[in-house]
């Protein structure tokens, strides 16, 4: 069966639907002039149509799995449907059960609307605050909303088979809906079908309201089994059914070294490194209910992790990149995922996440240019990013701003890193080890070779476990299994001053070649300076000096404020931190399973002669070995996106970012492009 290529769907703001509203408080489609649920109880017709002719009830009462039970929807629309499979998986299911929802829609909702829509049903109103109070911007992609520690949702905004194909995952049951075939035809066409056959789990089942003979003929060219079984309320009739064999996924038939390995559902995981890369992998594994071991050399937070605050900020591409795309959906992961944190802190501790807003200076005509070009190019919602002339920017930051132009991060921020890497590693699931991992290799059990990992540490503790993770930043290519990754230290040191009470200082994160935070406990931080090729932490005056010169280039309206104040802006009145980031050459993080290089090279070698000829051979892997790092000075917009990555693949459930960016992340592709360049 034929599959289209995976490229990447186009960046874009999406369109949200004009609704009616009839007098039961129910939405219709203007563009499609039909219902999204119906008059009446609209409840009991989802319940009948996609839960009970799934067989939900039944098979949450059974699930036993340790991965997710997976459901796979075609428009979203209110959401009824997935509220009502959740409410039917906290019913029923055991509570160790895990169910992960996953749903397209081209036309999203407004949070206002949504919350209108799915007023009419009390009984699911807990439900509904715990959507809407996630409910993310209306912008293409893929959008992970944690609804609760067992329950995961998985929004896919845009065209539905464009979502499905890039879908990496698999589903146990599908909910076929969507406006009628003879309101939306362009949706009901057999590439979508073929894109749900090819995301199916074996034994994978299918409900729908409709008999339309376009959805039937569709659905058995796909592979699936249908019959007519009865309908609810006036329909008579509705289709189920199941697919038995499913489709190969041929989709990295020119990549296939970026094939995911074939994992177990670990019991144990041992992560390397407890800063903000390893702390959120242990976080997200801990809710999966998986054992988690964190063995660092210091304390949580003592690297490039441990400043007292860390800005969220990411600079995308005019031409949207794939590295572009990862951060920006890093960047509205990370402000939906930091404000959970702060929920789920207790009501006396400080606030770890404080969505000030950041805005993003252009320090010369040539960057006012491209922030320009970007807004033309992908006019994003303003809850993501605006454009910002002065005096809007004077207004928006509550000081003096000389550039012309900039760009307004609504949502975003800053956070405490330290306080964050202590708090994710507080849950129950995570034991935190002080010890330094010299090396570490596969273990014999019974006889059996290979069986888990066992960890070498310098005062020769060892610590068993079947699967590890390394999260240990520029030290992390110091292993045996993971040297061939290239990896540079960047210094980067950050400066402290005592704020005046007559200087008020910015009331949101200022960017431009550094940063410049609002004050926390009356302490003003600026920098960071950076320094390639230096794996230095000694507080220098050089730093503190390239600190204070970014500051008067970036907002000397502030620096002149605080030298009236009396400060004296020079290194040996400042305090500071210096700490060590790594990055990888093309400045994108390695996340996923670690290649085995020498056979990468042997087995791809041909490459090197003709980038055409692609062995057909998976890409070899050491087995339950992975890693996150290479975040260099945005840890906050790609750490804990690449953590649910790594979790995801190791809890075998659909993965938070379509292929294409999967592929991005893996930490085998500087292995490929050196073997392209035959170096």
């Amino acid at each position: 069966m034929a599959q289209r290529p995976t490229a990447l769907p186009l960046l874009a703001a999406l369109t949200t639907p004009t609704l009616t509203w009839n007098e039961e408080g129910a939405p219709r489609s203007a563009a499609f002039d039909d219902i999204y649920f119906t008059r009446g109880d609209g409840r009991a017709e989802t319940e009948h149509v996609f839960l009970g002719a799934n067989h939900l009830p039944e098979r949450f009462s059974s699930w036993t799995l340790a991965r997710p039970f997976v459901i796979g929807e075609t428009g979203f629309g209110t959401g009824l449907n997935m509220l009502c499979a959740w409410a039917c998986f906290e019913q029923h299911a055991p509570s160790n059960a895990r169910l992960h929802l996953l749903s397209t829609e081209k036309y999203p909702f407004d949070r206002l609307a949504l919350e209108r829509a799915l007023s009419v049903w009390p009984s699911l109103a807990a439900y509904t605050q715990v959507l809407c109070a996630q409910w993310p911007a209306a912008v293409s992609g893929i959008h992970r909303l944690h609804l609760t520690e067992r329950v995961t949702l998985d929004l896919h905004f845009g065209d539905t088979t464009e979502r499905l194909e890039q879908l990496d995952g698999q589903v146990d049951a599908w909910f076929l809906d969507g406006f009628a075939p003879s309101k939306n035809p362009d949706m009901w066409h057999p590439a979508l079908f073929d894109a749900m056959a090819a995301r199916s789990r074996p034994g994978a089942t299918f409900a729908t309201f409709t008999c339309a003979g376009i959805v039937k003929r569709g659905l058995k060219a796909a592979g699936f089994h249908w019959q007519k079984v009865p309908g609810y309320g006036r329909k008579r009739e509705m289709l189920a059914g199941s697919i038995e064999s499913p489709p190969c996924d041929q989709r990295r038939e020119k990549t296939p070294w970026f094939t995911p390995p074939s994992v177990e559902v670990a019991k144990h995981v041992a992560i390397i490194g407890a800063g903000l890369a390893g702390s959120s992998v242990a976080a997200a594994l801990a809710r999966r209910g998986v054992q988690v071991t964190v063995i660092e050399r210091e304390a949580p937070g003592a690297g490039g992790s441990g400043n007292r605050q860390g800005a969220l900020y990411v600079k995308l591409a005019a031409e949207t990149n794939h590295q572009s795309r990862v951060y920006l959906s890093g960047l509205l992961y990370s402000q939906r995922w930091l404000a959970q944190q702060r929920c789920s802190q207790p009501l006396s501790s400080p606030s770890l996440w404080q969505p000030c807003g950041v805005i993003q200076l252009a320090s010369s005509d040539k960057e006012a240019l491209r922030q320009q070009r970007f807004i033309e190019q992908h006019p994003l919602p303003s809850e993501v990013v605006s454009a910002m002339q002065n005096p809007a920017l004077t207004d928006a930051a509550a000081l003096t701003i000389d550039a012309s132009h900039g760009l307004f991060y609504s949502q975003a921020g800053w956070a405490r890193p330290k306080a964050l890497c202590e708090h994710l590693l507080s849950h129950p699931n995570i034991t935190l080890l002080q010890g330094d991992v010299t090396s570490f290799d596969r273990k014999d059990a019974d006889g059996a070779s290979g069986q888990g990992w066992q960890l070498h540490l310098a005062d020769d503790r060892i610590v068993e476990a079947d699967q590890v993770v390394v999260a240990s930043a520029h030290l992390a290519n110091r292993f045996a299994q993971t040297l061939e990754l290239p990896l540079q230290s960047v210094r980067g040191q950050v400066s402290e001053i005592n704020l005046p009470e007559q200087v008020a200082g910015p009331t949101r994160v200022i960017c431009a070649g550094g940063y410049v935070a609002p004050a926390l406990d009356g302490i003003l931080t600026f920098g960071a300076s950076f320094v390639p090729n230096d794996a230095t932490t000694d507080v220098s005056a050089a730093d503190h000096q390239r600190n204070i010169d970014e500051l008067r280039q970036t907002l000397p309206a502030l620096a002149e404020e605080l030298e009236q104040a009396g400060i004296i802006l020079s290194p040996e009145n400042l305090k500071g931190r210096a700490a060590v980031r790594a990055a990888s050459p093309d400045k994108s993080p390695y996340a996923g399973p670690v290649p085995v290089a020498d056979t990468w090279r042997a087995d791809y070698s041909v490459l090197s002669k003709d980038a055409t000829r692609v062995p057909d051979k998976r890409g070899e892997h050491h087995t339950g070995l992975w890693i996150t790092t290479a975040h260099g000075s945005r840890g906050l917009a790609s750490a804990p996106l690449c953590a649910e990555l790594i979790a995801s693949r190791l809890c075998d459930e659909p993965m938070p970012l379509e292929v294409p960016l999967v592929d991005h992340l893996h930490p085998g592709r500087r292995i490929i492009s050196a073997i392209i360049r035959a170096q």
